[in-house]
């Protein structure tokens, strides 16, 4: 039985855990998360020790596919998993979901960076809702804004000096959502693109109260990735490299 090693740590990674027949399947979690929802099959936490380390780790495993279903935003482990799998000549593919697109009554700034988000609130209101994961927080940490921000795990990294720390993990519904903008008297929204339904209330909420939403942009993906966007097309990927 060949290895398929998925670098996990969303529900797109634990859904293909599952359903990744004839394969034994690994998945590797960074670790960052404290109680992490785990997937069906050996789990490893923990990095590799860079793309060289993930090279040997892949050689030594004698690992058949990798499959990047990590969070659109963790850019440096795609990176590391592009550059091991170039080396070693294990195919790999990304999973990643959609991005979240505008719809009616929303009103949108996109931005490149959570610097870029971080210099366009001041310009768009006083009180705001941050759900830009608790590694950059930083960015923010200087402004004279109120925050309430909201992070699975308790943050390491400097606070904002007027916030509120929400600790909670989704789905969220649209009514939570807009009574926690109502709560706090929220005027605008700072995110970023991650997609999916599991916390695309904020948004919805957002529109519905006329509140600005700040979003960071994804970063690019390494070139010459194949990449796709639903669990179906990653089993049909793996079929078509004789497994699953």
């Amino acid at each position: 039985m060949r290895t398929l090693l998925i670098l996990g740590g969303t529900g797109e990674a634990r859904a293909l855990a599952a359903r990744a027949a004839g394969w034994r399947v690994v998945t590797s979690l960074a670790g960052r998360v404290r109680d992490p929802r785990l997937p069906e099959g050996e789990v490893r936490v923990g990095g590799f020790g860079g793309p060289e380390g993930l090279a040997r780790w892949l050689a030594r495993e004698r690992v058949g596919a990798v499959v990047d279903a990590t969070h659109p935003f963790a850019s440096r482990i795609s990176a590391s998993a592009t550059a091991a799998a170039r080396a070693t000549g294990v195919p790999l593919l990304a999973l990643h979901r959609p991005g979240w697109t505008e719809e009616p009554g929303d009103d949108w700034r996109r931005v490149p960076s959570v610097e870029a988000a971080a210099a366009a609130l001041s310009t768009l209101g006083g009180r705001v809702m941050l759900t830009t994961g608790r590694q950059s927080l930083a960015a923010f940490a200087g402004l004279g804004l109120f925050f309430l921000v909201r992070t699975v795990d308790p943050p390491s990294t400097p606070l904002p000096a007027r916030h509120h720390l929400l600790l909670d993990r989704g789905p969220y519904t649209v009514e939570g959502e807009a009574e926690l903008m109502r709560e706090h008297a929220i005027d605008v929204l700072a995110t970023k693109d991650s997609g999916g339904a599991m916390t695309a209330a904020k948004l919805v909420a957002a529109r519905r109260r006329g509140i600005p939403v700040v979003m960071v942009d994804r970063p690019p993906m390494p070139d010459g990735v194949r990449s796709v966007s639903t669990v179906d097309k990653a089993i049909a990927w793996l079929r078509g490299i004789g497994g699953a």
